[in-house]
């Protein structure tokens, strides 16, 4: 009987120790990235509604009456545009469906991008935008790079969604109901209560039922990460489940090449690497860009389409789309003298981690499913932030004048030692965090155990 009750004991004091480790791993990571998480949500829940909101803001310049006149070819465009502005170099077109939209030309004025709109039934120059004061690119950069850029900020945007990750996978080990649970505070919560038990309520419920859909939300970001976009796309080609193989029909795969995103803008992600051919320079008549619009329209390219003109005199006419439906993705790389299609990959030709992601990515924009994907898009984020928000608020509720008010760590070593392992082989995963890890435990050893305040401070 005595041999059974210490045997119970064991089990609890292992229990608890699990339990206040993988809490004091959620606290920290919560403290640290739950600022950043917020602007990721906040800027995401923003870029998901961009058609809408780019629509209304830039309405003058987005929308013409439309007229029973023919439209205008985009060579007669673009001659408007030059007489408009002579010193601009025009590097490409979009095409849109609709019949009221105006054409989106993408020029170089000055060493900067400026988008610059053509009324396509009267020739009218609507007006221009220099890309980087775009409303959406201005979200695009905090989204991504936290407005400074570079890639400092990019890897930092990358660890925090690394890090939300594991706190939601940490959160749901705490959440978990030990006991015989009520479903007042684990499933539904507990709006009547008051203090730190309606904020704690007001962090775990919500994040139980919306754990999958973050989760879900966080992967198809990744892709476009700095560390571990490289790492999926890598294993997309070792694997052949990118894109196609026979992108590189053109030719041998030379040592060093250009690829596809370098040079054309609206690429899917599937196709920014396969890379770009060179055009027959034994001829010396260059296509238009009516005749590029002519090939986009004979190989059924689905409109809104970009086409990207050629980069010196190998170049290519590059004709792509990636910014509506997934199923409808095309990327074509066109020999700017003879017009032979040299490279024609659409969603059908990709790999099966192509695929996957095109539509994690759509999902992830908020483009799979219209409006009513935006609204689970929306309410995801709207969550997290305020997941975040309640976190903080009862953090500051249990903090202590003198310290952090972490959980204790007053815990078997062989629990801290089995989480860590835990949390590094998540690091085999996600670079990022495994080199963060290292770091905070190389602190914690050589630095945090000799400055007693700051030992304190931390619990």
């Amino acid at each position: 009987m005595e041999n059974t009750t210490n045997q119970d004991k064991s089990k609890n004091q292992t229990r608890n120790g699990l339990y206040q480790t993988m809490w004091r791993w959620h606290f920290y990571a919560g403290i640290i990235f739950a600022p950043f998480l917020i602007i990721l949500a906040f800027s995401g829940a923003v870029y998901l509604f961009k058609p809408q909101i780019e629509s209304y803001m830039y309405k003058g310049l987005y929308y013409v009456e439309e007229t029973k006149e023919t439209r205008l070819s985009v060579n007669t465009q673009a001659e408007k545009i030059r007489e408009e502005y002579p010193n601009a170099s025009i590097s490409g077109v979009s095409v849109f469906d609709e019949e009221d939209r105006t054409t989106k030309f993408i020029t170089m004025q000055d060493g900067q991008p400026v988008s610059v709109f053509v009324d396509g039934y009267t020739g009218n120059v609507m007006g221009a935008l220099p890309v980087e004061k775009e409303f959406m690119t201005i979200f695009k950069k905090l989204h991504s790079e936290l407005i400074v850029g570079g890639t400092v900020a990019n890897r930092l945007v990358e660890l925090a969604a690394c890090w939300a990750i594991i706190l939601i996978l940490t959160g749901l080990y705490i959440w978990w109901p030990r006991n015989r649970a009520s479903i007042w505070g684990t499933v539904l919560p507990r709006l009547r209560s008051k203090g730190r038990v309606f904020w704690r309520d007001m962090h775990a419920v919500p994040a139980f039922w919306l754990s999958i859909g973050l989760l879900v939300l966080i992967l198809t970001g990744l892709p476009w990460s700095g560390v571990m976009g490289e790492q999926i796309n890598r294993l997309a080609t070792a694997t052949n489940t990118g894109y196609p193989a026979f992108s590189f029909s053109f030719g041998p795969k030379p040592e060093s090449v250009t690829v596809t995103k370098d040079v054309a803008e609206d690429v899917p992600w599937a196709a920014e690497n396969v890379p770009v051919p060179s055009s027959s320079t034994n001829q010396y008549v260059p296509l238009t860009l009516n005749d590029a619009a002519g090939i986009a329209e004979m190989k059924n390219i689905q409109k809104p389409y970009t086409i990207s003109l050629p980069q010196g005199e190998s170049g290519v006419f590059t004709i792509a789309t990636s910014h509506s439906r997934p199923f409808d993705n095309a990327t074509l790389h066109v020999d700017q003298y003879s017009g032979a299609v040299l490279t024609d990959v659409r969603y059908e030709d990709y790999g099966l981690m192509g695929k996957a992601i095109t539509l994690g990515i759509a999902l992830h924009e908020g483009k799979l499913f219209g409006l009513a994907n935006q609204l689970l898009g929306l309410l995801l984020c709207v969550g997290l932030i305020g997941m975040m928000v309640s976190s903080l608020v009862m953090w500051r509720k249990r903090k202590p004048k003198n310290g952090l008010g972490a959980p204790g760590q007053n815990v078997d070593i062989k629990i801290k030692r089995a989480v860590t392992i835990i949390m590094l082989l998540l690091g085999l995963v996600m670079p990022l965090v495994g080199i963060s890890i290292i770091v905070v435990l190389l602190l914690d050893k050589l630095v945090f155990v000799r400055i007693k305040r700051l030992k304190s401070w931390l619990g």
